[in-house]
């Protein structure tokens, strides 16, 4: 029997979200319900439950005793006929994993607001979208992917899912949004951007539909919805997204959205076509491609793989590629794209104590918890992952002479996982991705994968680049800000203290020490506030400078407080680490490059 939800904006102002659900047919031992513990795409144990402020039960009329069981559920004894339930749920979350509601707009993730029907999982679900009360919400709209049940598209009404994994896999906003809409290989998308902002409009439209085209047609049409939505929250300081069956929730800062009179893709403006590539690559290579560990869902605890370098790392290897090969970058800025990743993972001493299996295994207690000593003890699956994804590829290419890629692998996938999961259900194994690599490569790329994978080695980035006729430069930094990016003239390292900062109070603060670097060995520790160096003021702004005044390798005298003690440190400056990276095109590599053009320009 159907499973029915309604959910209300009950109080804008004290950010309630009320809701109710009628289980029709409910156990006849009492029926058990629960909250998800996490939300798929974001692999943290995140307790939604710590929301729900008060929940009640009743049956035709009369009260029904609900008793808490676990943390996450509860137990309603058995009663004869229709249960249902009622709770308040505080959404106060601005990211785009929870529930936010205020009187300028509500958002939701089903993981956040309804309650499962245990045992009745499979079972169909309605969920009534109700309006906010008030002359002043009469405007408000409403943007999902739910299937309409007597709802008009963008109102309140009634919605439909096949199940309840199908339910909280579209989010919900409402509020007054700015919406536009274009078709990608037929199929209707929406982009809908809540949040003061003047982005254009028709920019935004234009460049998305080329992104999204262009990857629907490497899995190969018709692309795997029927309608597809990018949600997005304009901020001033914010990022994050999340991947959804047919849409998706982001976060971005206002200023990175296009303007009218602006007619080059900024640094912010191409981050953000960055993550909506992503996101959008992932209704793929996680919604439908998935882990076996995740088909299904166990939303009760964490759910365990090794595969998640492929699932994030290669759809991070894939956004940005995207950009290029669609023409919305030009080949040496995707290039300047990939020296940031590597230098981020050359960055991080971890990378020699964690391998990327690990990094995948651990994801709930260390990706998704990172600490003040992270840089030193793992390393990405999102970044080193995406390069690990990037040697597959060349390596593919180079073997088979271009004859086959990481393209062919990912096809391969989607037909023989992704296409008909939402039937067949079937999850790929923890080594059925590397099988299926070597069958459609035909190569034996099995000791590739034991050194990219399972140990610490370094990646042949080097190597295989300058096969597909890209210079490599690897470099100390210039400033702390270098991101890196090739530099025509490298000057001498100069002094590190093996740090990284923020600015806290006006206070150089010590959010990183790095293993082996100045500050470690002179005793000084994550959280310090550096006050004065050789007994001149510290700040954000001078810090590089007063580095870059002292001898080489020199010494210096560091006061710094530690929580309220003021302490002195001796330090023996060292020279900046080349662990910077700049990639360019060969002098005379161009688009003739068959390498090249069918690499980055397919």
């Amino acid at each position: 029997m159907t499973i029915s939800y309604k959910i209300s904006p009950a109080s804008l102002h004290a950010h309630i979200f009320h809701v109710s659900v009628l289980i029709k047919n409910p156990s006849a031992d009492g029926q058990a319900v629960y909250l998800p513990a996490w939300i798929p795409g974001s692999y943290l144990i995140r307790e939604f439950v710590r929301n729900i402020v008060e929940i009640r039960a009743e049956s035709a009329g009369k009260a029904v005793a609900i008793t808490k069981s676990d943390k996450h559920s509860w137990q309603a004894e058995a009663v004869k006929g229709p249960l249902e339930i009622h709770y308040s749920v505080y959404a106060w979350d601005l990211s785009v994993r929870g529930a936010y509601l205020d009187q300028t707009r509500g958002f939701f993730n089903g993981t956040s607001v309804f309650l499962a029907v245990q045992g009745q999982e499979n079972a169909p679900c309605n969920v009534e979208i109700v309006a906010p009360e008030g002359k002043e919400y009469k405007n408000w709209k409403v943007a999902t992917t739910l299937a309409a049940r007597n709802a008009k598209q963008g109102q309140f009404g009634s919605y439909q899912a096949a199940n309840y994994d199908e339910l909280i896999d579209h989010p919900v906003e409402m509020g007054e949004f700015s919406q536009i809409s274009f078709k990608a290989c037929g199929i209707p998308h929406d982009i809908v951007i809540a949040g003061r902002h003047q982005a254009d409009l028709k920019r935004l439209k234009k460049d998305l539909k080329q992104i999204c085209e262009y990857q629907i047609r490497l899995f190969g049409e018709p692309a795997p919805f029927d309608r597809y939505v990018f949600m997005t929250m304009a901020v001033g300081d914010g990022y994050g997204g999340l991947e959804h069956r047919s849409s998706t929730a982001l976060m971005c800062n206002r200023d990175d959205l296009p303007l009218a009179h602006e007619t080059q893709i900024k640094a912010g403006y191409r981050q953000f076509l960055g993550l909506c590539s992503h996101e959008y690559f992932h209704s793929w290579n996680v919604k439908r491609i998935k882990p076996a560990a995740y088909a299904p869902y166990d939303l009760k605890q964490e759910n365990y793989t090794r595969l998640l370098w492929a699932f994030e790392g290669i759809t991070s290897y894939y956004d940005d590629l995207t950009l290029v090969r669609t023409g919305l970058i030009s080949p040496q800025d995707y290039l300047d794209l990939l020296a940031q990743t590597i230098t981020g993972v050359q960055r991080g001493n971890g990378r020699t104590k964690q391998s990327l299996e690990d990094s995948s295994f651990d994801t709930w207690v260390k990706f998704y918890r990172q600490d003040e000593n992270s840089p030193n003890s793992l390393v990405s699956y999102y970044t080193k992952g995406a390069l690990v994804a990037l040697c597959l590829d060349l390596l593919i290419r180079k073997q088979t002479q271009g004859q086959k890629s990481l393209d062919d692998v990912m096809r391969a996938l989607w037909l023989r996982y992704g296409k008909d999961f939402a039937t067949q259900g079937e999850g790929v194994t923890e080594t059925a991705w590397e099988e299926l690599a070597f069958e459609v490569s035909g190569l034996d790329l099995k000791s590739f994968f034991d050194s990219a994978l399972r140990s610490t080695d370094e990646l042949p980035l080097q190597a295989l680049l300058a096969e597909f006729g890209v210079d490599w430069q690897m470099r100390a930094p210039v400033s702390s800000a270098d991101k890196g990016g090739w530099l025509d003239k490298v000057l001498s390292p100069s002094n590190s203290l093996g740090v990284r900062t923020s600015n806290e109070g006006g206070f150089v603060k010590l959010s990183h020490v790095l293993d082996g670097g100045a500050a470690q060995k002179a005793g000084l520790s994550a959280g310090d506030l550096l006050i004065a160096m050789n007994r001149l003021r510290v700040t954000s702004g001078n810090l590089d400078a007063l580095l870059a005044s002292q001898p080489t390798n020199g010494e210096v005298e560091i006061v710094a407080f530690r929580r309220d003690e003021l302490m002195h440190f001796n330090v023996h400056l060292q020279s900046a680490e080349a662990n910077t990276c700049g990639l360019r095109l060969t002098s005379g590599s161009d688009e003739g490059n068959i390498t090249y053009a069918d690499w980055l320009l397919n």
